[in-house]
Order: structure tokens, then sequence, then C-alpha cells
């Protein structure tokens, strides 16, 4: 048995346990607050803690669920690759370090499982050795790093209160203008690791890591860690930063959701639908209600790791080409990936009875029986449509469009490991929604709206789609996408200059200016005055004493004479 099939039992065992726990614990309404202590030298001792509750157990349970469909479908995905063995070790310890982070009430330790990702998420963006991979894992390192300092700087400030524990502050967090401060470090450290504005160009970047990478990395781990953070931290943050945070989040979702439609890459699409998702969330946890963000987490994980899978396998199959213009027809040559590709799809767009539903109609109704301003509003559902939009234009270019690749390509669907790791996704997909709302809520919510707001989101998404597939009929393309509409589409397209501005501009002046610095500082003045002045100063004298000290015998005469000349005018 090779290493992934090891590692995928492994990781479903671990799953259903943590699943049947996690029922356990929520229907008995128990929760577990564990200290290990490691280490106790005189009066100090260094103790671990875990807090293991409903929340954090249902989230391992899915991240091991997901993590282990990923590693069975990357035996045949790498099946090529020489280094499959350091690429299964990396997702480990991918998805241990975030195992750590979800079951950590302590900052200390939230910081090993946080840096934990980012170290391993910057290994596995450069795994194929490319210029593109390393240019996309720095930018995925330093846009990330930032986050970090913001986590050491909220660990800083706690030692003025005694302990790291952060859950025994979260009253006083509120109320206490000091430990507001850690509130606002939080909230920074999640958006870069969420991705909101201004941090967003990282996560399409990130795409150039293997596609079975992206699908646990824009599911479950990586960018879900900065939304799980702030839903630990909900109930300690200020208005004030809630508004602002709701403001971005919002921003981000209508940014991604716009940017998606003008994007032909297969992958940066589905990327761009996970940074609007997370706005998604963000928002409605900024509006108050962190249980329906978390619930619209673990669905979004489940059709989010389904949908880079499909893209994967259909990757594969004409031959690592990601561009969507390429493609078409692929429903009459891979019917059941196009299958699975297009439930994860609805299910994104929040078709009724499938596991995007469930939370996101919720997460829409919620939003409009809420006291919010008209802005807010209309981004929300504009996003929304935007959502449908780009869904089904990817659908129009690639399954039912006219075939655009070689005319005489043998597509075929003989990867069985890659279906049959997708074929249990969808089945989550087709039912954890429901699931997941009839065991979490035990009474359902009561949302009283007029029929016409009732309607809205039905509305908002058939008015997406119908906008989406306009858009990709070629008449409309060859309008838009022409010269006269350039720089539009342009701008829209590349998330309003995020990646130039996150790129170009963070080290264009930098490095002029520090070009000029090293020009006339280090090899100007501080050369003419400095090191080569001393030595040019001190090289002229030692040649003219090495001169005088080669033995010359007139020069010892004359020397002699001058200090005999010295001391009679010194003697008179």
């Amino acid at each position: 048995m090779s290493i992934c099939y090891i590692m995928s039992i492994f990781l479903m065992i671990f799953s259903v346990s943590m699943f049947m726990f996690m029922m356990y614990m929520l229907f008995m309404d128990y929760c577990l607050f564990i200290e290990l202590e490691l280490l106790s030298i005189n009066s100090n001792s260094i103790v671990m803690t875990l807090l293991i509750d409903w929340m954090s157990l249902i989230f391992m349970s899915f991240v091991t669920f997901i993590s282990s469909m990923v590693i069975y479908y990357s035996s045949e995905y790498m099946s090529g690759d020489i280094n499959i063995n350091r690429f299964i070790m990396l997702v480990m310890m991918f998805v241990l370090s975030m195992i750590l982070l979800i079951i950590s009430p302590n900052l200390i330790s939230i910081l090993l499982g946080w840096d934990g990702l980012g170290l391993v998420s910057y290994c596995l963006v450069i795994y194929y050795q490319n210029e593109k991979s390393y240019n996309a894992g720095m930018l995925t390192a330093l846009s990330n790093r930032i986050g970090d300092v913001m986590l050491l700087m909220a660990i800083v400030w706690m030692m003025n209160y005694g302990s790291w524990n952060y859950i025994f502050y979260l009253d006083c967090m509120k109320n206490d203008l000091f430990m507001k401060i850690i509130g606002v470090l939080v909230i920074l450290a999640a958006i870069t690791k969420s991705a909101q504005i201004p941090f967003s160009s990282w996560l399409p970047a990130a795409m150039a890591a293997p596609t079975p990478v992206s699908s646990l990395v824009h599911s479950s781990t990586l960018v879900t860690a900065g939304v799980y953070l702030l839903i630990r931290f909900s109930s300690c943050l200020s208005e004030g930063m809630l508004k602002v945070l709701l403001l971005i989040s919002v921003l981000t979702m209508f940014m991604a959701g716009l940017g998606a439609n003008f994007e032909y890459d297969l992958k940066k699409i589905i990327a761009l639908s996970t940074l609007s998702q997370l706005g998604l969330m963000m928002s409605i946890l900024c509006l108050g209600n962190y249980f329906l963000a978390f619930f619209h987490l673990l669905t979004h994980a489940l059709f989010k790791a389904l949908l880079f899978m499909c893209a994967g396998n259909i990757i594969h199959s004409v031959n690592n080409n990601q561009d969507i213009r390429n493609m078409g027809n692929l429903l009459k040559f891979m019917p059941l990936t196009c299958c699975y590709f297009n439930i994860a799809n609805l299910s994104l767009c929040g078709m009724p009875f499938l596991a995007g539903f469930y939370s996101k109609d919720l997460i829409l109704e919620f939003m409009s029986m809420n006291y919010i301003n008209i802005l807010i509003y209309l981004l929300f559902f504009v996003s929304t449509g935007f959502t449908v939009s780009y869904s089904l234009r990817l659908s129009y270019y690639s399954l039912i469009k006219s075939f655009n690749f070689y005319s005489l390509n043998c597509l075929n669907e003989k990867s069985y490991i890659m279906l049959k790791s997708m074929f249990l996704l969808v089945m989550m997909v087709i039912f954890g929604g429901s699931m997941l709302l009839w065991m979490l809520m035990p009474s359902p919510l009561m949302i009283c709206l007029p029929i016409y707001m009732k309607l809205m989101t039905l509305f908002v998404c058939i008015m997406g789609g119908w906008i989406g597939y306009s858009l990709s009929k070629m008449e409309i393309n060859w309008i838009l996408y022409s010269l006269k509409y350039y720089y539009y589409v342009y701008y829209f397209g590349s998330m309003w200059f995020m990646p130039n501005i996150s790129t170009f501009s963070m080290n264009f002046y930098p490095l002029i200016l520090s070009k000029m610095i090293f020009k006339n500082i280090d090899q100007g003045w501080n050369e003419y005055f400095g090191a080569q002045g001393i030595y040019m100063f001190l090289k002229k004298n030692t040649l003219l004493i090495s001169f005088i000290q080669n033995n010359n015998l007139k020069i010892f005469l004359l020397l002699f004479i001058m200090f005999i000349m010295i001391l009679f005018l010194l003697m008179f």
C-alpha cells in the first residue's frame, strides 16, 4: 500500500471519530478544556491548553475528511511525480497545523498553527519550482507575514494581563480600551490570512500550487483560518471594528465576483469565487451572527473542494491547459466529471436543497432582516448575482460550447481514483447542507420578510445567470473584449489593479530609493570619508614610509643631518 492510501484511510477514520464525538458533545451540551503541563520549574509551569467543543470537533472532522479525499485524489493526480512522498508529507503537515490552530484557546499555540500554515503553504505553492511559482510563493509568504506579526503583537500585548488564554478575557476585551487593541490586531491578522482587501492579491497567485493543494487550501484550511479566528474572537469585537470590517468584506466580495466574470483561467475563476465566499462569511460575522458564518464555512468547504477536484481532472484531460476558451463540449467526453462539476457549481450558486443553498439563503435572508445601509444591501445582492453569473459563464465555456481544443484530442475518463474521491464529496454536497442544518439548529429560525424580499435572492440568482450566459455569447464578448473596452476589462479583470499594487508598487519605488541611497552613501560619501578614504590615506603614507625605510644611505644621511640640525636649533 502506498503512502497516499495509508494517510487517506487514517484521516478518514479520524474524521468519522471526530464527527461522532461532535454529535455527543452537541447533544449533551458538553465542552472540554484540557490543560497539559509540559514542564514545571520552581513556580513557573509551561502548559499546553486544548479547547474541545462541538465547533472545533466538526471543523476538524471536515478538514480531515476533505484532506483524506484530496490525498486519495493525489495518488493519481501526482502519480508522475518522483517526490510524491514529500508532497503527501507536506499536505499532512498542513493539516496538522490547521488542527493545532482549531483546538487552541491560547494565542501562543494559535501562532504555532498559524505560522505552520504560512510556512507549509509557501513550500506547496513553490512545489513546481518555476519562476511563476516562486513569485506567487513569495507574495503569499510576505502577505501572510503581516498577519503573523499582528498575532505576535497581540501576544506581546497580552503579557499585560497574566495569561495568553484569550478565552478567559473575552468579556473584558469588549469594554476595556487597552484590550480593544488585541481585537484590532486579531482583525488585521484575519484579513491577511483570509485575503480581504487590501491583501487579496495573494489568493489567485497561490493557484501556482498543484490542484490538490488548491482544493485543500481554498476549502477548509489556509484561507478559512482567518474566519475561524474571528468566529472565536467574535464576542470581544466592538461595534466600530465590525463596521469597518463589514465594509472591507463586502467590497472584497463585490470585487472578487466582478473579477471572476472577466477571468479566463479555470483555477483563477474558482479562486476568485473563494474570495467572494470569504467576504460573505466575514460580512455575516460582522452583522452579528457568527453561527451562520461558521455554517457557511462548512458547506463552502465541501463544494469548493469538489470544484477544484473537477477542475484538476479537466485540466489533466486537456493536456494541462487551464484556459476555458480552449475547452468546450466536455459534457460529451467527460460526463461524470461534468456532472460533479455542475452539482458543485449549482451548490455555489445557492440552488435549492444543495449544501450551499441552506447557508447562503439563510445568510441573505438574515441580512435582509437587519438594519443596514442600502449600499451594503445592494453590494450583497449584486455580489450574489455575480456568483451565478461567473458560474454559468464557466459552465457554458467549458461544458456546453463547441469543442475548441485539438480536433483529435483523445479525452477520456479513465481516472477512477479521482472519480471515486469526488463521489464521496458529491454525496456530502447534496446531503451535507440539510444534515448540518437539522443537526446544528434544533429549533428553526423564524425569518419574517415580505414576499418580494423573500424572493429577492431567487430573482438575483436568475438575473445573474442570465447576465453570465449573455456575457458568454460571442457577439457580446467580441465587443466587450475588443480594444475599445480594453482598459475597463483590464481594470475589472485584474482585481482593481491589486496584484500590481501589491507587487510592483511595493518593490519598484523602494528599490529605486535604495539604489539611490546605495550609490550616494554606500558607494559615495561613505566610501570617500569611510573605509576607502582611510585606506587611500594610509596607502599613500605607508608608501612614503616604506620608501624611506628602504635602506637608502643618502636618505639615512640626510635624515641624520636634519636630526642634528633640529637638535642644534633646540639647544640654541
